[in-house]
C-alpha cells in the first residue's frame, strides 16, 4: 500500500515541467548560435508537401518610342522548397528525473545542462549545414595517411588516425558519429566515433577502423547525413550552373562570384562585389561574414574599427520574446554602414557578403523538443534512461540573386 505523503513518478508532469522551464531557454540558445542564424527571417508554418516560391526573372510589358510597342509577359520561376529532418537527441536518467521531480526546482537544475547542451548540439550541426553545401560532406579521408594506433595501451590497434584533405576544424568533434562513404553511395563504415580531433595535423582518431578498410578519398559525413542536409551558402552561392530549389543556375539567380586567385583582402575588393550586387538586384548586402582568418586580416585592413550592433530578427525578437545581438565591425557600403562578422564553420579562404532579408529559414510547425506523444521523454530500450529529441523539419532558402562570395584568398 502506498504511503500517503508519498509522491509517484509522473512522466507526464516531468514533460510539462520540460516543456514550460526550456521552450524559451532553447529558443534563446537556436537564435544566439551564429549572427547569421539569429538574423535570417524564419517562419514556422510550414505546412503541404512543398511550398513554391515565385520568383520574377524580368520585367513585364512592351516598351518603345515612335509607335506603340506590343506587349509582352514578365519570365517567372517557380523555387520549391522541400523540409529536410534535422535532429538532436539526449539521455536523460530515470533515477534522476525521479529523484528530482518533487522539487521543480531540483528537477531544473538536474536537467538544464542536458537540454542547453542538446540545442547547443542541434545549433552547432545546423551552423555546420547553414555554411556547407547541402550534401552533408564534413570532408574526404587521405587513406595513404592512414596509421593504425593503441588508444588503451593494451597491446591492440582499436583506432585508424587520418588525413582530411579538405581539414574544416570547425566539422570536427569528438564523440560525433560519422559515415565513410565510397564512390558508391551509402557504402562504407556507418556509425564511427571520433575519438580525437587534431587540428594542426588536420587528422581525426577514428575508433575501432583498421587502415585497411579505409579507400582512397573517401568522403565523411555526418552519420545518416548524406545528401540530406538543407541548402547551404557554399552550395547556393557557389553554384554556376545546374539548379537550386528547382530553378535554373543563370542571370537573376545566380550570385556574384569574385575569385580572388590567392590575393589578399581588401577594401577594393569588398567595394566591388558590393557594387556588382546593387548593380545585379538594386539591393546592397547588410552584412559580411567571414572565416577567422580573414576577420584578422580585416582587422589589420581596417584602420576606423568601430563597434556595430546586429539584433535578432523580429526586435527584433525571437518567437520565444528574447532579444539577441551581436557586435562586429564596421564597413562602409554605398547604402550606409554594414557589420564584418567571423564564423568558424567558413573556410580560411573566403567571405560572405549577404542581404539576411533575402535568406529565410521555413520550419513546418512544432519545431523544437517532441512531445507528440504527450510527453517529451521516451524509455530507452534496454536501458534505465529516456530519451528526448529536439529539432523538426526546416529548408533554408536562399536567393541567391542578392549575395556575393569572394574564394581563393590568401591564407
Amino acid at each position: 500500500m502506498a504511503m500517503g505523503h508519498e509522491r509517484l513518478f509522473n512522466l507526464d508532469e516531468a514533460s510539462s515541467l520540460f516543456k514550460i522551464k526550456y521552450e524559451k531557454l532553447s529558443e534563446n540558445v537556436y537564435n544566439s548560435a551564429n549572427v547569421l542564424l539569429g538574423r535570417v527571417k524564419k517562419s514556422y508554418n510550414f505546412t503541404g508537401k512543398q511550398l513554391q516560391i515565385t520568383i520574377p526573372q524580368s520585367f513585364s510589358g512592351g516598351v518603345g518610342s515612335g509607335t506603340l510597342p506590343k506587349a509582352n509577359t514578365a519570365i517567372y520561376s517557380e523555387a520549391i522548397i522541400k523540409a529536410k529532418k534535422m535532429y538532436a537527441t539526449v539521455e536523460i536518467d530515470r533515477e534522476t528525473i525521479k529523484a528530482a521531480l518533487a522539487d521543480e526546482g531540483a528537477f531544473v537544475r538536474a536537467t538544464k545542462e542536458v537540454v542547453k547542451k542538446a540545442v547547443e548540439s542541434f545549433n552547432r550541426n545546423l551552423s555546420r549545414a547553414l555554411f556547407n553545401d547541402g550534401t552533408g560532406k564534413l570532408g574526404t579521408t587521405k587513406a595513404s595517411s592512414a596509421v593504425e594506433i593503441d588508444t588503451d595501451a593494451d597491446g591492440n590497434n582499436d583506432a585508424t588516425e587520418v588525413e582530411i584533405t579538405d581539414f574544416k576544424e570547425a566539422n570536427w568533434e569528438e564523440r560525433d558519429l560519422v559515415d565513410l562513404v565510397t564512390s558508391v553511395a551509402g557504402s562504407g563504415a556507418q556509425g564511427v566515433e571520433i575519438l580525437e580531433v587534431k587540428p594542426d595535423a588536420k587528422k581525426i582518431v577514428l575508433k575501432g577502423l583498421h587502415a585497411a578498410t579505409l579507400a582512397n578519398a573517401q568522403s565523411v559525413f555526418m552519420q545518416g547525413s548524406e545528401g540530406a542536409d538543407p541548402e547551404g551558402l557554399k552550395g547556393v552561392l557557389d553554384a554556376t550552373s545546374g539548379k537550386k530549389y528547382e530553378v535554373d543556375i543563370k542571370r537573376r539567380f545566380q550570385a556574384v562570384q569574385e575569385n580572388a586567385s590567392l590575393g589578399a583582402i581588401s577594401t577594393d575588393l569588398l567595394n566591388k562585389v558590393m557594387l556588382k550586387i546593387k548593380k545585379s538586384c538594386g539591393k546592397s548586402p547588410n552584412l559580411i561574414v567571414c572565416s577567422f582568418t580573414q576577420y584578422e586580416k580585416i582587422l589589420n585592413l581596417l584602420e576606423d574599427q568601430k563597434r556595430y550592433t546586429v539584433a535578432t530578427r523580429a526586435g527584433l525578437k525571437s518567437k520565444s520574446g528574447a532579444d539577441i545581438s551581436f557586435s562586429g565591425v564596421e564597413f562602409m557600403s554605398i547604402d550606409g554602414p554594414i557589420g564584418i562578422f567571423p564564423e568558424r564553420f567558413i573556410e580560411d579562404d573566403r567571405i560572405y557578403l549577404l542581404n539576411d532579408n533575402h535568406i529565410h529559414m521555413y520550419h513546418r510547425p512544432d519545431f523544437g523538443w517532441f512531445d507528440d506523444d504527450g510527453t517529451v521523454f521516451l524509455r530507452k530500450a534496454d536501458s534505465d534512461a529516456y530519451e528526448a529529441r529536439y529539432g523538426g523539419y526546416l529548408q533554408c532558402y536562399i536567393n541567391p540573386n542578392f549575395h556575393g562570395v569572394i574564394s581563393n584568398l590568401s591564407v
